[in-house]
């Protein structure tokens, strides 16, 4: 499975279209392409419009993004969500973690 990725090095952000799954199956993609031995981004943005199956490990990934990109301070935003995802990110307190269109 293969995550498209936009750099906007003008803008410092770094958008992420995942596929059909955000689970365990993409991590070292994922892993590669945000956690690597890179500077983080000054923002992330994750497309999820194609997302149809998220797993546990999938919110593990977001919090590794999260850590990496500042905690707090981070600017991270996951968009084009599902009302389902949207509900599973909301139940596990997740819509207070990120932004969440």
């Amino acid at each position: 499975m293969a995550i498209n990725v936009h750099h906007d090095t003008e803008q410092g952000a770094l958008t992420l279209h995942l596929g059909d799954r955000f689970d365990f199956s993409i991590h070292r993609a994922f892993h590669d392409v945000c956690l690597g031995d890179i500077p983080p981004a000054r923002s992330y943005v994750l497309d999820l419009e194609e997302v149809t199956t998220m797993d546990s490990s999938a919110l593990g990934m977001l919090m590794l993004l999260r850590e990496h990109a500042g905690g707090d301070r981070a600017e991270i935003r996951l968009v084009n969500a599902s009302p389902q995802l949207r509900n599973t990110l909301r139940i596990a307190g997740f819509d207070k973690l990120f932004t969440v269109h």
